[in-house]
């Protein structure tokens, strides 16, 4: 009944908002580097976490399939706020480390899990075709909680780093709240058969026999690792343009282009086509952070956060071209399989960065993250003369 459908994705969307609703992300890797004394100690807490997250992906994806949704997003919740009160009193990059393998427990639990929560509930009811949109509608509120929570970051950051961090263990609580709320889909009231091995052997097998499946998990991991990477170390390029208090006014903006580019996702993908769609913002979006960061003043900022509405966008047409070669039994898995390369190579990624950026500074640091992704628009540029209009 629809009744499943809307308390679900009402749920979903207050809880993206709350998930993302983390002061501290403004000023991370400012934090980071003030506790530890460099960008590469810094960056690492982020490597530690993605590590971490890369060891549970596969698991904990399996774990989503096997138990249902509904726990496993309790789990992740639990694990969030762990994290979070460890990063908050962390006063040695020992205790941020701990709370890094926290965060990383908990994006490894919700990385595939709740996309898959939200794609079964509609195909028990029968509108698996309305996923691409309200995928956007629903991760549009990540966008919100972000830049809400941002806007709190610039005040609070006035009194210290360390205060905004500890502002952000509350909506962590309300997340574990409301994941209580949610109603497990019936695919997952029926026990699965199949041991843990036969069940990661079956997925893996699906990406086996998908050529286009590949190539399309191929560009996310490199997307994903160079994308959260740029996000995350965006903010020390900003500082050396505009006040520390005013970085948190930069991720206000990012995110509300993003939810901006996440609302109007699905029409956009509706009208033009998915892979079109994301071959066009990732393009457009590269040459931008070429242009900005290569010449770089006052206004640069400004046009960064610009260049989130097509982050949204590239995201919610991925997420959906993605979802439609994965198989119903092992989609968390599956997603999960994405998320651990992403995470690997992010991990790697990210802690080379902080020893580039200390050397050559964070404006270059971006241009070489900027040159990286090339390398993404060649992959999704060959699956549009391949596939065409048909994506």
């Amino acid at each position: 009944m629809n009744t499943m459908i809307n308390k679900n994705v009402a749920l979903l969307k207050w809880y993206n908002f709350f998930y993302d609703f983390r002061p501290y992300d403004a000023i991370a890797v400012l934090y980071y580097a003030q506790v530890t004394g460099s960008f590469a100690l810094g960056l690492a807490v982020f490597s530690v976490a993605s590590i971490v997250a890369t060891l549970f992906e596969v698991p904990t994806g399996v774990l989503s399939d096997r138990i249902g949704r509904r726990k496993t997003v309790i789990y992740g919740s639990l694990a969030s706020v762990i994290a979070l009160c460890f990063y908050a009193f962390g006063t040695t990059f020992a205790l941020l480390a701990i709370g890094a393998i926290f965060n990383g427990l908990t994006r490894a639990l919700l990385s595939g899990n709740n996309d898959a929560l939200l794609y079964d509930t509609l195909k028990q009811q029968g509108k698996a075709e309305e996923f691409g949109e309200k995928l956007g509608k629903v991760k549009s509120m990540f966008e919100i909680g972000l830049g809400v929570s941002a806007l709190l970051a610039a005040a609070l950051a006035f009194v210290s780093l360390q205060a905004v961090v500890v502002a952000s263990i509350v909506p962590q609580v309300i997340c574990a709240i409301i994941a209580l709320r949610f109603i497990e889909p019936k695919i997952h009231t029926e026990k699965i058969e199949e041991n843990l091995f036969s069940h990661l052997k079956a997925a893996v097998r699906a990406f086996k026999h998908n050529l286009k499946l590949r190539r399309l998990s191929l560009a996310y991991v490199l997307d994903y690792a160079i994308e959260e990477t740029y996000y995350q170390f965006k903010p020390a390029f900003i500082a050396t343009l505009w006040p520390t208090w005013a970085v948190g006014i930069s991720r206000a903006l990012d995110n509300l282009f993003g939810f901006l580019g996440y609302h109007f996702a699905g029409a956009i993908t509706k009208r033009f086509g998915a892979l079109k769609t994301l071959l066009t913002q990732y393009t457009v979006s590269r040459l931008i952070i070429f242009g900005f960061v290569g010449a770089p003043s006052v206004v640069s900022p400004i046009f960064l956060n610009i260049n989130a509405f097509f982050f949204g966008v590239g995201e919610t047409a991925n997420g959906d071209l993605l979802h439609k070669e994965f198989t119903d039994k092992q989609r968390a898995t599956m997603g999960s399989l994405n998320s651990l390369a992403g995470s690997l190579v992010y991990a790697i990624l990210i802690f080379g960065v902080g020893l580039v950026a200390d050397t050559l500074g964070p404006a270059i640091t971006i241009l070489i993250l900027a040159t990286l992704s090339i390398g993404v628009v060649v992959i999704y540029g060959s699956l549009f003369r391949k596939h065409g209009s048909h994506l």
